[in-house]
């Protein structure tokens, strides 16, 4: 992993950079996750340099003291825009708070980006009630009930749910919460037409924490947005179906961006 400094912390990245003429990717992860959500997307690199960052108080980055909702939402963007910065990014890829963050990105900071993907996110990320307790109050029911059949997965049984799951216990709780509860306060839907580049929103065909509809409004509302979906997954869509997952990004950066 390499580290960049800012604001007084080091935020951790992996970069892959095999040569690629292609625009550079930032993956940005969402609630209770790492980098390593990404690990199949460093089969985009032969193409693409791809990048993955740990926000702070994940994985290998140092935590911020931030209150859940805006404060840490801006200490996120600015670990993105670190990193996009130190790779010279062009499109990021955000999921689910991930997608907060990168729409903040685009929205509040000059940042110069080419192209936007949304996925598994949306323009408001509210967050049921229960689930916000549990996360305070009863850590493992919260891990259990996102790991249900159509939340994260569509299919929970497989390994890639089993290191979901182990990835979120490894961040814990209280930053996990945090997570959650920026989502909870997280709304720009007057804003999305400020949006000035090609956007594609994506979702998991059985997506039930961010569904169809909410990608739909995304493009409605952003000016340049596309509609894609990756069959056979939720929410994570990316561990579910990769090799799907990859092929709209290849697909929509190719057509919309490379050139």
């Amino acid at each position: 992993m390499d580290t960049v400094t800012h604001h007084g912390r080091e935020t951790a990245y992996r970069f892959s950079d095999r040569g690629a003429a292609g625009p550079t990717l930032l993956f940005v992860h969402g609630s209770g996750g790492s980098h390593t959500v990404w690990k199949s997307q460093f089969r985009l690199a032969d193409e693409f340099p791809v990048a993955t960052l740990d926000l702070s108080g994940h994985g290998e980055s140092d935590d911020v003291d931030a209150e859940p909702g805006y404060e840490a939402r801006s200490a996120y963007v600015d670990d993105v825009v670190a990193v996009a910065e130190a790779v010279d990014a062009s499109v990021l890829v955000g999921n689910s708070l991930g997608g907060a963050v990168t729409l903040t990105a685009v929205l509040e900071r000059e940042l110069d980006v080419s192209g936007l993907v949304l996925a598994g996110t949306g323009a408001k990320l509210a967050v049921l009630d229960d689930l916000l307790a549990w996360l305070a109050d009863d850590f493992p029911r919260a891990v259990e009930f996102l790991h249900q059949p159509d939340r994260l997965f569509h299919d929970p049984e497989g390994d890639f749910a089993t290191f979901s799951a182990e990835a979120m216990y490894d961040v814990g709780r209280a930053v996990t919460e945090r997570d959650f509860r920026t989502c909870h306060a997280f709304d720009v839907r007057g804003e999305l037409d400020e949006i000035a580049v090609p956007t594609l929103a994506l979702v998991g065909e059985h997506d039930r924490l961010t569904p169809r509809s909410y990608h739909e409004y995304l493009c409605e509302e952003i000016p340049d947005c596309e509609l894609g979906e990756v069959e056979g997954a939720a929410h994570l869509a990316m561990l579910e179906r990769p090799e799907a997952f990859n092929g709209a990004i290849r697909d929509f950066v190719d057509r919309r961006v490379a050139e």
